[in-house]
């Protein structure tokens, strides 16, 4: 069994564990959560895989981080314990740490449902690239659905709001310049020139 596969294992229990040490019952921890209390009890009895969108809830609502959850071992190096941050109803988990300069997170919407355009502005320039799910981006006049593979590109002056696009959760990553820099391309293909048909 590799690291991965054995840390994956281990989380049923420590679930289980966490729950029992503050005393909760599965339908409170639904609740906190939104997660079902079926889907809950496969999570602790580990038949049902782990992911980013189920450790997410669980770690707030147990007020642990997601490397505590999994037991994640000590790398020695500070920059990967990036803590998530929820606001608005989404989870961003960043993905840098430098001052200044463009930032990147990863932001996770969760199930539940669209919910109403609220479409703010602010200094800065951002790119979106979704992995997960569909997501709904209201641009100035612009209402669009992205999904998984596709990108966007904006000035936050610009009036913007995101969400998600139906029931099911998004997951997206972003690029966000505060000082409206932008991500530059290095390298683009080159034009391909047609080849003479043979003949």
């Amino acid at each position: 069994m590799d690291d991965l596969e054995q840390t994956l294992d281990g989380v049923g229990p420590r679930l289980r564990a966490l729950r029992q040490q503050r005393e909760t019952t599965l339908a409170e921890l639904s609740a906190a959560t939104g997660i079902s209390v079926s889907t809950l009890s496969r999570l602790e009895s580990g038949t049902r895989r782990p992911t980013l969108e189920l450790l997410l809830p669980l770690a707030r609502a147990h007020g642990v981080t997601l490397d505590e959850l999994v037991d994640a071992p000590p790398t020695g190096d500070p920059r990967i314990h990036l803590r998530p941050i929820t606001r608005h109803g989404m989870t961003m988990l960043p993905l840098t740490r430098r001052a200044g300069g463009i930032q990147a997170y990863k932001f996770v919407i969760p199930a539940g449902g669209p919910a109403t355009p609220d479409p703010q502005t602010h200094e800065g320039y951002e790119w979106l690239y979704v992995l997960n799910g569909r997501l709904r981006v209201v641009l100035g006049e612009h209402d669009l659905v992205l999904s998984p593979g596709e990108a966007a590109e904006f000035d936050t002056r610009v009036p913007h709001w995101f969400g998600a696009a139906d029931a099911e959760p998004v997951e997206f990553l972003s690029l966000f310049g505060r000082q409206g820099e932008r991500a530059h391309l290095r390298a683009r293909p080159r034009a391909t020139p047609d080849r003479p048909s043979g003949g």
